[in-house]
């Protein structure tokens, strides 16, 4: 079981009542090494000292956009980001997504769906007992399907012989669908299963990541073979590629 007291939190907002408050409700529950950020270029200087592995990530600081700042943090790790913002538009969660981050909530929200959301990403870092007999693989940790292979120790995805960089949350969405080929999941079963907060997730956040997880396997994302859309019930991803 992980100790929450290993795992580090960076909070970059420059609104201090907000961070406060965040710090103040993560300590409750177990957590220790907390770092503040109220800059672009503070959140920077922190991610090279502590390497975090969450981050909750106000979208507009006073140096800069936080979505403009994704790239930047990741070069010191692969830390899980959350977007705290008053920023609700389709377009603007779309856009959060699309820059690299794994999750979201409009400010003003309630610090404890913040700490249960982190407490459910680190849960789905833990080993899984699954409720349905996964795929038998041939190397243990490795999923292939025909043009892409998903190495699960590794945490590496391999198109056509070739590493594609690929954000934990999408990776984490791409290996569910590996370990239970063929299964039809709905968004809802989706966000339980990998985001782990019993299905209270927005449409959009699943959908934003199936696409970019075809982006990444199919030939035609436009026209997926390998996950498909399942019309009224969800997604699947089958073995071999189907004609349509």
């Amino acid at each position: 079981m992980t100790s929450l007291s290993d795992i580090k939190i960076a909070i970059v907002d420059d609104e201090p009542s907000i961070v406060t408050m965040l710090q103040m409700v993560l300590r409750k529950e177990g957590f220790q090494q907390l770092y503040a950020a109220s800059t672009c270029a503070e959140a920077l200087d922190s991610a090279k000292r502590e390497a975090p592995d969450i981050v909750l990530l106000d979208i507009m600081l006073p140096d800069g956009s936080g979505l403009e700042l994704i790239s930047k943090l990741r070069e010191y790790g692969n830390p899980h980001i959350l977007f705290l913002t008053a920023k609700a538009s389709d377009l603007d969660v779309l856009r959060g997504f699309a820059m690299g981050g794994d999750d979201y909530i409009t400010k003003p929200f309630n610090p404890l769906e913040v700490a249960a959301r982190i407490l459910a990403r680190i849960r789905r870092l833990e080993p899984e007992v699954p409720t349905a007999s996964p795929v038998k693989r041939s190397e243990p940790g490795v999923y292939r399907f025909g043009r892409f292979a998903v190495n699960e120790a590794e945490g590496e995805l391999i198109v056509e012989g070739q590493p594609v960089p690929c954000p934990a949350q999408v990776f984490q969405l791409l290996l569910h669908f590996c370990k239970f080929p063929g299964i039809v999941f709905s968004k809802t079963q989706l966000y339980d299963k990998v985001w782990g907060i019993n299905g209270q997730g927005d449409d959009s956040t699943v959908m934003v990541h199936i696409r970019r997880i075809r982006e990444r396997i199919e030939i035609d994302p436009g026209n997926p073979k390998l996950l498909l859309t399942v019309r009224g019930l969800g997604y699947k991803l089958v073995k071999e590629p189907q004609e349509r």
